[in-house]
């Protein structure tokens, strides 16, 4: 090799090894840019078992937050501890459980994630560009996620989920972008945020659906008593919105349930049985 080309060789090896991912069908795009927010962030992608051998075929898919802690125990927030999405996944499709599925991890970005997370300003905390949030992801991500893989863009087949403030969000970008998520996974979700200001939300909101999203909703019966109350009283105001328990929403209090990857990755499986089923 001429000296002059060793710099290249050596970027490349670099970025293979920053695109590193635990297993062969998740890839890993570093550093995603957008307009929108200030920080860059990394997305992975898990493509389902076949992918690759059945070129012809598009696929849901299903965006999910804390892309860090789904897949690979070295990026997540409690080292070596993952939601196992993959495994949950691929176990459920090859089991003819769930339809064969995109998933996209959107990895968050630290002292930023609550700001993007929450939907208004909390006086003491801060937050409230979720908006923003959600026009990364409609304008910028979903568009490119189109153009690098097989998914189908039409929302009765795009899901968006995640825990915590990742649930609270998943719920208020689905009511603010009905056109696009027709699948909601909102998994232990902060509903206590700024006075439980996401209920008024689902209040003010639900009427002007045209059609309701597909929602599961959960939490752990270890998580807290407030916190139970408060998923108990979300879960009351879906149904009196319009939502029906059995069709368009599941609402369960998992039993041992507690607030952490291990946790939630317990009820990946199910989770993507009833909004994904085959």
């Amino acid at each position: 090799m001429e000296p002059e080309q060793q710099p290249d060789a050596e970027a490349a090896e670099a970025l293979a090894r920053e695109n590193e991912t635990p297993h062969p069908r998740l890839r890993l795009h570093s550093h995603f840019p957008s307009v929108y927010l200030p920080d860059a962030r990394d997305i992975i992608v898990y493509l389902p078992p076949g992918y690759d051998e059945q070129p012809e075929r598009s696929y849901p898919v299903l965006y999910m937050h804390d892309g860090q802690n789904l897949f690979d125990g070295r990026t997540s927030f409690i080292p070596g501890r993952t939601w196992q999405v993959r495994e949950n996944a691929d176990e459920a499709i090859e089991a003819g459980e769930v339809e064969p599925l995109l998933i996209v991890g959107l990895y968050n970005t630290g002292e930023h994630r609550l700001a993007e997370y929450t939907h208004d300003e909390n006086q003491k905390m801060g937050g409230g560009e979720a908006d923003c949030y959600g026009l990364m992801i409609t304008r910028e991500l979903m568009p490119w996620i189109a153009s690098q893989y097989r998914v189908r863009q039409d929302r009765a087949s795009t899901g968006m989920g995640g825990s915590s403030l990742g649930g609270l969000v998943s719920l208020f970008l689905g009511l603010r972008h009905p056109e696009h998520f027709g699948k909601l996974a909102v998994m232990s979700p902060s509903v206590w945020w700024n006075h439980k200001s996401i209920v008024g939300y689902v209040n003010e909101h639900s009427p002007q659906l045209w059609e309701r999203p597909r929602i599961w909703l959960d939490v752990g019966d270890h998580e807290g008593h407030k916190t139970c109350r408060d998923v108990e009283l979300l879960a009351r105001r879906l149904k009196a919105n319009g939502w029906r328990p059995g069709e368009n929403l599941h609402f369960e209090k998992v039993h041992g349930g507690t607030h952490d990857e291990a946790s939630w990755a317990t009820r990946v499986r199910p989770m993507l049985r009833f909004l994904f089923p085959a």
